[in-house]
């Protein structure tokens, strides 16, 4: 569940506890070039008022004028479907004759969302049960390997962070990556031995360990949705943690530091029990090259790296800015 369905959980519950009625809708399945994946979610109130989106702005309009009107989902769940022909594409704006599939359910106290909003908020995977016949629903513990299923009777839908994100090291470029990263729904661990930045590691809502960074990695049993980023400048610390991780299924694994470095990290690492295509694996220098300096834009450049290896993005490299002088408002580049 991404931030953006967190908001229609949490608006759902507001609405439904005033006194609105609410209906939430969730995309269940997707043909062609749909503008938004399985699993989103939007929450429409009794008088149009909405929070999320199944559509990008495509089909919402008309979502909304049905839920006001009592035209559907009214009383139990219900799956529409928009983009079947390609005049409703043109109609609704699905692009390349994208389909939609979205199961409407009224929101009651049968809902329980306040039970899933806890599962989200304490950082716990769950799974939602919906029966469409009756819309009477059940909670149970998640595991890394669910996803959405649904065979028009029953719809499963899995909540809270789906991904794990590994940060070796607490210090300044660690706050800020855990802090967006956050906002991307991983579930971050920051790993840090040493004692001068574990104790100073005071951002509650990411837990630090203090174990030895190759022990942590082990103990996490790394699958398709970790990834592993070494932030310490530490041999000692960094390179144990990825003598772990790269022989582990996680989908990226990055160290901080410039090309020399890590040039000298991989001849350190080929010394070991690692095959050449696992030290291929190392993404290092870590993060998209544009130009960053400071804490925060290099965790940006990291999590943008993330986000496009999780998406199966192939981005070019990116060629570095030229260096500036900023001088009466003009930018002059370097010779």
């Amino acid at each position: 569940m991404d931030s953006v369905d967190l908001e229609v959980v949490r608006s759902a519950l507001k609405w439904t506890e005033g006194g609105h009625r609410a209906t939430l809708g969730t995309v269940v399945h997707t043909w062609g070039s749909a503008p938004r994946p399985v699993g989103a979610m939007l929450v429409i109130r009794d008088d149009g008022q909405v929070m999320g989106s199944v559509s990008g702005g495509c089909v919402e309009d008309d979502l909304i004028d049905k839920v006001k009107s009592r035209a559907i989902a009214a009383s139990k769940p219900e799956v529409t479907v928009y983009g079947v022909t390609q005049e409703q594409a043109t109609r609704f704006g699905l692009p390349c004759g994208g389909t939609l599939q979205i199961v409407l359910e009224p929101v009651t106290g049968e809902s329980k969302l306040r039970e899933l909003l806890g599962f989200i908020e304490r950082h716990e995977l769950s799974a939602r049960f919906l029966d469409m016949e009756t819309g009477a629903v059940r909670m149970e513990p998640g595991k890394w390997s669910d996803l959405l299923e649904f065979d028009g009777k029953v719809l499963k839908t899995v909540h809270g962070p789906r991904w794990r994100l590994l940060l070796i090291g607490a210090g300044q470029v660690t706050r800020y990556l855990a802090q967006m990263a956050q906002a991307l729904d991983y579930h971050v661990t920051v790993c840090d031995p040493r004692e001068e930045y574990a104790d100073g590691w005071d951002f509650d809502a990411v837990p630090i360990d203090r174990g030895y960074p190759d022990d942590v990695v082990v103990h996490m049993n790394l699958d398709a949705h970790s990834a592993v980023v070494a932030l310490t400048h530490d041999p000692k610390l960094d390179d144990a943690a990825l003598l772990e991780a790269l022989k582990s299924p996680a989908f990226y694994v990055g160290a901080l530091g410039s090309q020399k470095n890590n040039d000298a990290r991989r001849r350190r690492l080929a010394g070991f029990d690692l095959a050449a295509a696992e030290i291929g694996r190392l993404r290092g220098p870590v993060g998209l090259k544009i130009g960053s300096k400071t804490p925060p834009e290099i965790a940006v450049a990291i999590l943008a790296e993330l986000t496009a290896v999780r998406r199966g993005v192939q981005i070019p490299e990116t060629i570095e800015p030229p260096k500036v002088n900023v001088s009466a408002g003009c930018v002059v580049p370097q010779n």
